[in-house]
């Protein structure tokens, strides 16, 4: 048998009751520890396997809009007016933003409210002392000249609003601007200023931060989303434009879709960021010039970096073609002599600041040239307006729109309203015939002036006409004749105003141009004078009984026949348009060639609309039918043209000077000249015109803010379009295309 050895005695430390307590909970701790991984585990990889699978199958993709390009706007001649060109956009949605850019935001709006206060300011004092000057009976002294001076530079320096800087603190912030900068080598501080005035402009809106980059920065910016947060990098068809400013105010802008846009109106429910037409053409023709965004679907990992094969995109489909009745010949024509005629007036010492003119097909309402100035390139809207560019367009925020003159995006054909002088001498004419009220064949208003109730109304610069007849009454154009008139008309009622509303005066054309921006004139009566005098009524008592006279002179104004008379020449509170005048004339000159049936067409501008390879979707000239149809006495209509022609031909013809050298066998020539007062200001210069052709007549409306005589500044630019389109020389009569 063995023994075992002898073992040495050992010494064991006594665990006390305390010690063993602890060991025991921390055995039981660790078990419900391990109990709870292993089943969250469980729970994980059995019962929501599946779920986040399905997630991360998500998560792996992402989905990218790829704008569509916008179709194109084409002239008559399929010139190319507006086009597109693939480009890429970045933005900032400042809803995504990290937090802080909105104290920056605050700062910078109060800025700018103290900014116009002190502008106001300025302007209170200049126009005090201008006030003051006007009340004085002595002429302004040289020192008195130099404080005006000083008080119109105290405006001009009033300092711009600065963008404060980004506190040192929002550093999420300042490296997410840095990145980007680094990216589109632009400084930080640029993308700051840029992110918060456009903010402050139209909150919640993208900011373009750089409408026309590459596909290089556009790559990095996608390949590291996750670095990018708020920035969005998408391929874009950016507008270009050929042919510059030409038609800029007809063909119109486009710009991203705005929050109140998204939420009613024709663009309700579209994409965010969509690009859409905002004015002229390219809003009115928008659903087929947009076309249907298409997008890009790409694998992405945990970071958001693209990765893995590609996925087939959906493409979007590009919108369709718009082809229009311009005439770019003609078009080209009407802005150089408009243009030219304006300088030539400044030159003369006038102001002239502002113009317009339309060309009209009197049979179908085809406009055939349609300009404005001042004007603009449309190109300025493809990238961030800067403060200069964005004051020149728009005005400072502050200041009222001047009566005439600047703002170049306005459509002065159709936009604004103006009196028209004696152009609007047919119209009265051919409603009192019609009326039974003028025998023109009677002498009427002889001498230099007619006086009614104590108050003379006189002839242009007082001239002494003879008694004369309809006809002549036109060619020379007799004051005192429409004076006598508008007198007649007074005793029976509306009769002036109601023909003048029939021919398309005071009403909407229904161009198809936006609806807002039609101004639909005034063609002033009784009931609009009692409208007026309510209006000043209530001013009146909101200014505790003392007289506003901001609507009428005096309290219960009524209508006079001495206003009646004043709106037979043009004048008064007569507002319409050139658009409208062409209207009213095209009526009478399908009445003159067709035997008394006059049309009230529908003016417009879209011609065709193409699919992009050019096959027809629809042909537009067919929606614009005529909006009125009716007969007229052709006797009373020759002799209004026989007085129209004389007016261009004959020995006291107002515009015969300007036609001469035209070759009459050809294409013969009617116009009637209008010299429009404009309190305050130089006269507005005039001339409406028909020129005769059997397969392509036309009728020509044009004007010029404070140009003086219509025959002066506008009749050359109507006599420069008709040179164009019959190709005859501004000289000797040349040859004609038909």
């Amino acid at each position: 048998m063995s023994i075992e050895p002898a073992r040495g005695n050992e010494t064991r430390l006594p665990v006390s009751p305390q010690m063993a307590l602890r060991v025991a909970m921390l055995g039981t701790f660790a078990l419900i520890m391990f109990g709870i991984i292993f089943f969250r585990l469980w729970y994980l990889q059995i019962l929501t396997g599946a779920s986040a699978v399905r997630q991360i199958s998500q998560q792996e993709t992402r989905s990218l809009p790829v704008q569509a390009p916008r179709g194109e706007i084409k002239a008559a001649n399929n010139q190319t007016l507006v086009g597109s060109r693939p480009t890429s956009a970045v933005q900032i949605v400042p809803s995504e933003l990290p937090p802080g850019i909105e104290g920056q935001v605050s700062i910078y709006e109060e800025r700018q409210k103290a900014t116009t206060l002190m502008e106001d300011e300025a302007i209170k004092r200049l126009k005090a002392f201008q006030a003051e000057l006007q009340s004085s009976k002595h002429r302004e002294s040289r020192r008195q000249r130099a404080e005006s001076h000083r008080l119109e530079v105290a405006i001009e320096r009033v300092p711009a609003p600065r963008v404060p800087r980004l506190p040192a603190s929002d550093r999420r912030l300042h490296s997410l601007f840095q990145r980007l900068g680094a990216v589109l080598h632009m400084p930080a501080r640029d993308i700051d200023e840029l992110v918060v005035r456009g903010i402050a402009t139209t909150r919640y809106a993208p900011v373009t931060i750089r409408s026309d980059v590459g596909q290089g920065p556009r790559t990095v910016l996608l390949e590291r989303s996750n670095e990018f947060p708020a920035v969005i990098a998408q391929p874009v068809s950016s507008r270009e434009y050929p042919l510059g400013e030409m038609a800029a105010q007809v063909v119109g802008t486009v710009g991203a879709v705005t929050k109140e846009e998204l939420a009613e109106g024709p663009y309700k429910g579209i994409e965010s960021g969509a690009i859409v037409g905002q004015s002229g053409l390219e809003a009115y023709y928008d659903s087929y010039l947009r076309g249907k965004a298409g997008d890009e679907t790409v694998h992405v990992n945990a970071a958001n970096e693209p990765v893995g094969p590609e996925i087939a995109a959906k493409q979007p489909q590009a919108g369709y073609n718009l082809v229009l009745s311009l005439q770019p010949g003609l078009q080209y024509a009407g802005e150089k002599a408009l243009r030219e005629e304006i300088a030539t007036a400044q030159a003369a010492g006038k102001p002239a600041d502002g113009g317009a003119f339309v060309a009209i097909n009197p049979l179908n309402g085809e406009i055939l040239a349609m300009g404005s100035y001042p004007t603009y390139n449309p190109a300025v809207f493809t990238k961030p307006l800067s403060p200069s560019e964005a004051e020149a367009l728009f005005g400072k925020p502050h200041e009222q729109a001047p009566v005439s003159g600047g703002r170049p995006l306005l459509n002065r054909a159709v936009q604004d309203g103006y009196p028209v002088g004696s152009t609007f001498k047919p119209i009265v004419a051919i409603g009192a015939m019609e009326s039974g009220i003028l025998d023109p064949y009677e002498n009427l208003g002889g001498g230099s002036f007619v006086e009614v109730a104590g108050l003379r109304f006189h002839n242009a610069e007082s001239t002494n006409y003879a008694a004369t007849d309809l006809v002549k009454a036109i060619e020379e154009s007799s004051d005192t004749y429409f004076y006598t008139v508008g007198k007649m008309e007074y005793s029976h009622g509306n009769v002036l105003q109601r023909w003048a509303h029939k021919l398309g005066i005071g009403e909407r054309t229904g161009i198809d141009l936006p609806r807002g921006g039609e101004e639909v004139g005034t063609v002033p009566d009784e009931a609009w004078v009692k409208e007026l005098d309510k209006l000043e009524e209530k001013c009146t008592r909101h200014n505790h009984g003392i007289p506003c006279k901001k609507y009428v002179g005096e309290p219960n104004e009524l209508w006079t026949v001495g206003q009646n008379m004043i709106l037979a020449v043009g004048q008064g509170s007569l507002l319409t348009t050139p658009l409208q005048m062409s209207i009213a004339y095209s009526a009478l000159v399908d009445a003159y060639r067709t035997g008394g049936e006059a049309t009230i067409v529908r003016p417009h501008l879209g011609k065709e609309i193409l699919e992009p390879n050019g096959t027809l979707v629809e042909s537009l000239n067919a929606k614009y039918k005529p909006k009125q149809r009716f007969h007229l006495n052709p006797t009373y209509v020759n002799l209004i043209f026989e007085g129209l022609h004389d007016a261009t031909v004959g020995p006291n013809g107002t515009s015969t000077s300007v036609w001469t050298g035209w070759n009459q066998g050809l294409h013969e020539t009617f116009g009637k000249t209008g010299t429009a007062e404009r309190f305050g200001e130089e006269t507005q210069a005039w001339y409406m015109s028909y020129i005769a052709s059997e397969k392509r007549p036309i009728v020509i409306a044009s004007t010029v803010e404070q140009g003086g005589y219509g025959a002066e500044a506008a009749a050359p630019i109507a006599r420069a379009m008709a040179s164009e389109w019959f190709n005859q020389s501004q000289g000797a009569g040349g040859k004609a295309k038909g």
